[in-house]
């Protein structure tokens, strides 16, 4: 199974992002989409699951906070700030999450915290990044996309 994770699109999408999605079983957006149009674009491409951002304002008030969803037998557990994350994270193996529009990807107690960056707008002087989730029984590994622009 091959998941796209992305974050941080801020009402951008680029072509590029949307050439290596095609062909995802699934994308996961950690937040700050700030446009609904953006969703529907995804949606075309793969099964979509989101959560809302801070810059996410009053169209996205039906997108949660939080989300929970098992792909491929990997229990993810997503949100858009770590910071605000619930302080008991059961059994969720991965941990996607986004804000900082900066890569990260470590292994902490057992858990793979992922922040595939930002795919959208620059800010902060931050490379533009997103990553892909391979998953096989159960097992997974990351594979990190950046983008020269």
């Amino acid at each position: 199974m091959k998941i796209g994770v992305i974050s941080d699109t801020h009402g951008l999408l680029r072509p590029e992002v949307v050439e290596v999605l095609h062909g995802c079983d699934a994308i996961l957006h950690a937040g700050d989409v700030n446009k609904p149009e953006i969703l529907d674009a995804l949606r075309t491409i793969a099964p979509l699951h989101v959560v809302r951002g801070n810059n996410d304002k009053d169209w996205a008030e039906a997108q949660p906070q939080t989300l929970r969803v098992e792909l491929g037998g990997v229990r993810i557990l997503m949100i858009h700030n770590k910071r605000e994350l619930p302080k008991e994270l059961g059994d969720a193996q991965l941990i996607v999450f986004g804000h900082s529009h900066k890569y990260f990807e470590q292994t902490i107690d057992g858990r793979l915290w992922l922040n595939p960056g930002s795919c959208g707008k620059r800010r902060f002087d931050q490379e533009i990044s997103f990553a892909l989730l391979h998953i096989d029984g159960g097992a997974w590994r990351v594979e990190k996309i950046m983008l020269k622009q």
